[in-house]
C-alpha cells in the first residue's frame, strides 16, 4: 500500500477511498491503471458517455458498489430497490440473482438508446466486478481513520505512539512491535519511574515516551493511582525512604514494591540499585525493612503532639542503609525486568552481541516458523539466548532434547535427535547465548510417501556467541578518509592496533581523490600487523572520525 500511495501521490481524500477499495485481491490489478490515469499517462475511457458523471472520480474505473447502483438506475431505470438487490447480489456473489437481472438491465438500457453490444460488455465487467465488489461507505470510514492516524503519527509522533502503546498495553507482542516502531522513528521510550510515570504511556516535557505503571504486573490500579496522586499533590519523591513513608501502604504493599523494583521504576533513586532492594539481612529484605521504617515514620508524624509549652516533639530516625553488594549481572536484571513487564525495557540480552549479529547473522528466528518449498536449501545463521532446555526419552527409549531460543523479535523451539543430540546436548540449558548455523531441507517421509512436502531446519553447527568473533572472523577491513589523516590520527590508530594485537590480517582502504577530482581508493594489506577482532577494537576504531570498520 505504501508503494502504491507513493506512486499515486494522492491530492484529495477520494484518492485514499479508492485505494482502500482497490487494495485487495482482484482489483489490485487496476491500481497501476488508476495511478496512470490520475497523472495523465493513460487516457480515461468510458464505455458510455452517460457513465462519466459516476466514474469521473475514479478515472473511468468501476471501484464501488454504489457506482453500479447509481449507473443501473441511470442507464436502465432500475428502482432504488432493484439497485439495492443488485448491490446485495454482488456483495454476496449471488450469480443466479445477477443472471435474472441481466435481461431487464439490457432491455431497459437499450430502450434508453444505449448500444446493446456495449451494454453486454458493461454487464460482463460488472459480473467480474461482483467477485471483489466493495462499498464506498466502508472504504470511506477506513480511509478517514487511516488519514487521521497517519496525520497524528506524522505530526505528533510521540503522543501518537504513546497512545498506541497504552491501547495495546495488555498485548505483549503488540507492545514489542510498537516499541520497535518507536526505535525506527527515533523516539525515546523510557522505562517506568515512580517520579514521572502515569498509569498509561505518556509523553514527558522532553518529548520522550515514558512507560506506564499500569503495564507492570503486580502493581494494581489502586496502588498506581495512590502513587500518582501523592506525587501530584505533594511533589516528587525525594528518595526511597520518602517514597516508603508517603505512599499508602495499604495499597502499595510489599508485592507492589518488588514489582516496581524489578521493572526499574525505582531506578530514579540512584543511591540504591535493584539488587540491594532484595538483599536479605536478619531474615528480611531491604524492601521489607524500608516499608517498616516508612510506616513507623508516618505513624510518628501523625501522632506527634505539641508539648505543654507549645514545642513540637522532635522525633528523629536513622534510615537503614542498603548492603554494599554488587549489582545484578545485566542478564539477570533484564530477565527479572521482563518477568514483570513482559518485555525487555532498559536493554536486550543480545545487545552485547550486536556486532556478531550484524556481521555474521543471516535471518531471524521468525523465518523458521513457516518454511516453504522456495526456501529449500536456504542457509541461516541465527543468534539468540536460550530460555529453556530439556532432556527427554522417546517411547522407544532413545534420548532426545529440546531447547527454546529467542532473538530480538521472536522465539523458536528446536528439537535434537540422534547424533545431533549427542553433539549439542551441552547447549540444552537456559540463559546461553548461542550462534546456530543450518539450512532448510525436505523432511524425509519415506520412499512411498506421496503427500505434500514438508520442510525442516537442519542444524549444522552450534557455538557460543562469545566464541564467534574469533572463530568466524577471517580478518578486519577498515576504510579511511584520507582527508582525516594527520599525525594525531596515525598515532591514535597505531595505539588502537597495538592494544588489540592478535592473529587476524588487517586490510585498509584509503579513500581520496586524484588530480582531476575523481574518487579513488588505495587498498593496502598489512603483512606484519595482525589484530584481535573483538568489540573493543571495533568500538575504538568507530570512535575515530573518518574511519569505518568491518569484520569479514
Amino acid at each position: 500500500m505504501q508503494k502504491h500511495l507513493k506512486n499515486l501521490k494522492p491530492t484529495e481524500f477520494s484518492d485514499l477511498i479508492a485505494m482502500n477499495a482497490l487494495y485487495r485481491p482482484g482489483p489490485m490489478e487496476y491500481i497501476p491503471s488508476f495511478v496512470d490515469r490520475k497523472h495523465g499517462r493513460e487516457a480515461i475511457k468510458y464505455d458510455l458517455p452517460a457513465m462519466e458523471d459516476n466514474l469521473k472520480e475514479t478515472y473511468g474505473i468501476t471501484v464501488y458498489q454504489e457506482q453500479v447502483m447509481l449507473l443501473s438506475q441511470k442507464l436502465a431505470n432500475f428502482t432504488k430497490g432493484e439497485a439495492d438487490v443488485l448491490r446485495k447480489a454482488m456483495g454476496k456473489k449471488q450469480k443466479d440473482v445477477l443472471d435474472k437481472m441481466k435481461p431487464k438491465f439490457i432491455e431497459q438500457a437499450k430502450g434508453n438508446g444505449h448500444d446493446d453490444k456495449i451494454l453486454e460488455k458493461v454487464w460482463k465487467d460488472w459480473e467480474a466486478f461482483a467477485l471483489y465488489a466493495f462499498n464506498k461507505s466502508h472504504a470511506t470510514c477506513y480511509s478517514w481513520i487511516a488519514y487521521q492516524t497517519a496525520y497524528l503519527k506524522a505530526n505528533h509522533p510521540a503522543a501518537y505512539m504513546a497512545s498506541v502503546l497504552s491501547n495495546n498495553m495488555n498485548q505483549i507482542t503488540s507492545v514489542t512491535f510498537f516499541m520497535d516502531e518507536c526505535k525506527r522513528m527515533g523516539l525515546d521510550v523510557l522505562g517506568p519511574s515512580v517520579n514521572e510515570s502515569m498509569g498509561d504511556f505518556f509523553v514527558n516535557e522532553k518529548g520522550q515516551i515514558r512507560f506506564g505503571l499500569n503495564a507492570i504486573k503486580g502493581t494494581g490500579g489502586a496502588a498506581v493511582g495512590d502513587i500518582i496522586q501523592e506525587r501530584e499533590q505533594n511533589g516528587p519523591f525525594l528518595d526511597f525512604f520518602d517514597f516508603a513513608k508517603r505512599v499508602n501502604l495499604r495499597t502499595v504493599n510489599k508485592k507492589t514494591f518488588e514489582s516496581l523494583a524489578y521493572a526499574g521504576a525505582l531506578d530514579c533513586f540512584e543511591e540504591i540499585h535493584r539488587a540491594q532492594y532484595f538483599h536479605e539481612e536478619n531474615g528480611a529484605s531491604f524492601i521489607e525493612t524500608a516499608i517498616k521504617f516508612g510506616g513507623k515514620m508516618k505513624t510518628e508524624e501523625d501522632t506527634t503532639q505539641q508539648s505543654l509549652f507549645g514545642d513540637v516533639l522532635d522525633v528523629s530516625f536513622v534510615a537503614p542503609q542498603p548492603a554494599a553488594i554488587e549489582p545484578w549481572a545485566e542478564i539477570t536484571k533484564l530477565k527479572l525486568e521482563k518477568d514483570v513487564v513482559g518485555i525487555y525495557i532498559s536493554g536486550h540480552p543480545l545487545d552485547n552481541h550486536k556486532l556478531v549479529i550484524d556481521f555474521f547473522g543471516k535471518g531471524n528466528l521468525s523465518d523458521l516458523e513457516n518454511l516453504t518449498p522456495d526456501m529449500n536449501g536456504k542457509e541461516f545463521a541465527l543468534a539468540g539466548i536460550t530460555t529453556s532446555g530439556s532432556h527427554q526419552l522417546s517411547k522407544a527409549g532413545k534420548q532426545f532434547g529440546t531447547f527454546e531460543m529467542e532473538d530480538y523479535n521472536s522465539s523458536f523451539k528446536f528439537l535434537l535427535f540422534g547424533e545431533d543430540y549427542l553433539e549439542y546436548k551441552r547447549f540444552l540449558a537456559p540463559n546461553l547465548f548461542l550462534f546456530i548455523k543450518g539450512k532448510v531441507k525436505e523432511r524425509w517421509k519415506g520412499k512411498d510417501y506421496t503427500g505434500p512436502k514438508e520442510f525442516v531446519f537442519q542444524i549444522t553447527s552450534i557455538q557460543l556467541l562469545d566464541e564467534v568473533l574469533e572463530g568466524q572472523t577471517k580478518g578486519v577491513k577498515i576504510t579511511i578518509d584520507s582527508i582525516k589523516v594527520n599525525d594525531e590520527f596515525v598515532s591514535s590508530i597505531s595505539n588502537i592496533f597495538n592494544r588489540n594485537s592478535g592473529k587476524k590480517p588487517l586490510k585498509i582502504d584509503l579513500l581520496g581523490k586524484d588530480d582531476s577530482g575523481k574518487n579513488i581508493a588505495v587498498r593496502m594489506t598489512s603483512r606484519t600487523l595482525l589484530v584481535n577482532p573483538n568489540k573493543k577494537l571495533y568500538d575504538e576504531l568507530s570512535d575515530l572520525d573518518g574511519i569505518s570498520c568491518k569484520f569479514f
